[in-house]
């Protein structure tokens, strides 16, 4: 199989490529000093709204969304390689508004949201101006099986009551998160698969409650954030539901599908700088008369890194 990248793929690679270098890599220090000396580690640093500014005055936002209304018009296939650049730092998605769960939300919007949904909580997101969360995951079932879920969305006459306890709802620390999709059983009895609807909640709707912060081997991942989210019989104008009742296993896996390819379209980012960097390291560190550049035992390492990431890379493509 071959995949080679198209012009206007090879054009945004290159641009990509000297925006990261010219702006990404170099503020890489300062968004994590700002954090350090924020008032709170979930205030958004000043420079990420900066960089985010400059990408989007250089046309690189939004990449991520095939939808030509909306976004870059590209596959997933040629949104691959620039979203492997984007991976080589962990602030720089969110620089080009391609960060997950944001992402994944504003497909699901474009894909099966109305036009006043999409005008209240799309465009935002669009613009960047806001952020959103996933509340799928919940602490008392193996939410992996998403038929497993027990919070509930009641319709009672014009609206919907949603009660549940979430968890690993990222996003939800971010100070411009404004809505969560909020995933939950309607109807108990239908058919295993048609249970689940997804539902539009703001963050600031009487009932919800965010209960802590979560930490990832203890990264509190600020200010960004993993949150527990109590659902407490949110009530909510039955237009908030998604597409409709009982499709909300059917939302999740269109969402989920290309959201976990970008995942990996990311990690191979992250593998290619941190290879870099040992390559880097093994020249100047010395050992027993030689480099590490010059021993041979490294030298394998570094041959199946590399081996190890073109694999990945193809599996991905």
């Amino acid at each position: 199989m071959h995949f080679d990248y198209s012009a206007k793929v090879k054009s945004l690679q290159r641009s990509l490529l000297e925006f990261m270098d010219e702006v990404v890599y170099p503020n890489e220090k300062t968004y994590e000093e700002q954090l350090q000396q924020a008032d709170s580690r979930w205030t958004v640093p000043p420079v990420m709204e900066d960089m985010k500014l400059q990408a989007k005055q250089a046309g690189l936002w939004n990449l991520f969304l095939p939808d030509r209304e909306y976004g870059a018009g590209l596959t997933n296939l040629e949104y691959a390689p620039l979203c492997e650049i984007m991976g080589r730092s962990l602030i720089a998605p969110e620089v080009f508004n391609c960060s997950a769960p944001d992402t994944g939300n504003m497909e699901v919007l474009v894909r099966y949201g109305t036009r006043e949904q999409k005008d209240q909580w799309l465009l935002p997101l669009l613009e960047g101006s806001i952020r959103s969360c996933f509340s799928m995951t919940e602490p008392d079932v193996a939410s992996s099986d998403a038929t497993n879920i027990e919070a509930t969305i009641k319709r009672e006459g014009d609206e919907y009551v949603v009660t549940g306890r979430k968890w690993w709802s990222s996003g939800a620390g971010d100070p411009r998160c404004k809505v969560a999709i909020v995933m939950g059983k309607t109807d108990p009895d239908a058919p295993r698969h048609e249970q689940q609807s997804m539902i539009l909640v703001p963050l600031d709707a009487p009932g919800v409650r965010v209960r802590r912060m979560l930490p990832v081997f203890g990264y509190d991942h600020a200010p960004h954030g993993h949150a527990e989210i109590e659902y407490d019989h949110v009530r909510l104008p039955a237009d908030s539901i998604l597409w409709e009742a009982g499709k909300g296993f059917a939302i999740a896996q269109g969402r989920l599908g290309p959201g976990r390819i970008h995942h990996c379209m990311r990690l191979i980012g992250a593998a290619e700088r941190a290879l870099e960097q040992l390559c880097k390291r093994v020249r100047k560190r010395t050992a027993f008369g030689k480099t590490l550049a010059q021993q041979g035992a490294v030298q394998d390492w570094i041959a199946g890194s590399r081996i190890e990431i073109e694999q990945a890379r193809l599996l991905t493509l």
